[in-house]
């Protein structure tokens, strides 16, 4: 495992990413000049622009605390360098962290486990990078037709194809779940207090909606906390 993790934190790799996040940066800052230029199209003064500029950065905030919350756990297991180049990119920790373990359960090793090593490490590596090439693909090439599917679909249901988009995910994140539900001892305990927090955190959320974009950060953070309680 410390083999692996010196591979997995490399100075050579931090090295590697820096030019692809640098681009994702200067990507920002066109696209932060755009909008600016664009303002004027729809009559809105600069001071106008400026607000709306300093209440979304304002609201990213909590968003970005919660990813940073699920990054800790990646960094744990994938190193910094992969880490930060891939949520640079995508930005979605759970989609990331999902890409990873399946990487890993395609070579039949558990993720973040003893066995998992440098190869279980490229394994990640590559799922969650044709994982973001698939949608980006898809996207260039695909979404100027997604309209006339959509309504073929769903009949431009939109709330029926939001259904099925959670239908999706609700059936990966059971499949990942259940060999952890199946293990039993403390790999059982540690996803059912994960799960019953996440519910919690739901619930509480209805009161309180600035609280779920950190739901996922703590339930995750529950479920460890327990996990190493009974390791």
């Amino acid at each position: 495992m410390s083999d692996y993790l010196e591979v997995a934190n490399d100075p050579m790799l931090w090295i590697m990413a820096l030019p692809a996040v640098v681009m994702v940066g200067l990507q920002a800052i066109i696209f932060t000049k755009r909008a600016f230029k664009a303002s004027q199209l729809v009559s809105l003064t600069r001071k106008e622009a400026m607000h709306a500029f300093r209440a979304g950065a304002i609201s990213a905030i909590g968003p970005a605390v919660a990813v940073f919350i699920v990054m800790l756990g990646m960094m744990s297991v994938i190193g910094a360098p992969l880490t930060w180049l891939r949520l640079s990119f995508i930005g979605a920790a759970p989609t990331e962290l999902v890409a990873a373990q399946m990487g890993a359960e395609a070579l039949g090793i558990e993720f973040g486990s003893p066995e998992y090593g440098v190869t279980a490490f490229a394994t990640s590596f590559w799922t969650m990078t044709l994982n973001g090439i698939g949608w980006l693909l898809f996207c260039g090439l695909f979404t100027h037709k997604l309209e006339s599917a959509r309504n073929k679909i769903a009949g431009g249901d939109t709330v029926l194809m939001g259904k099925i988009g959670g239908a999706a995910m609700l059936g990966v994140m059971a499949y990942l779940t259940t060999g952890h539900l199946l293990a039993g001892g403390g790999r059982l305990i540690a996803a059912v207090v994960a799960g019953l927090t996440m519910a919690v955190l739901v619930k509480i959320s209805d009161s309180v909606p600035a609280l779920k974009e950190y739901n996922l950060g703590l339930a995750m953070v529950a479920g460890m906390f327990v996990a190493v309680m009974f390791v």
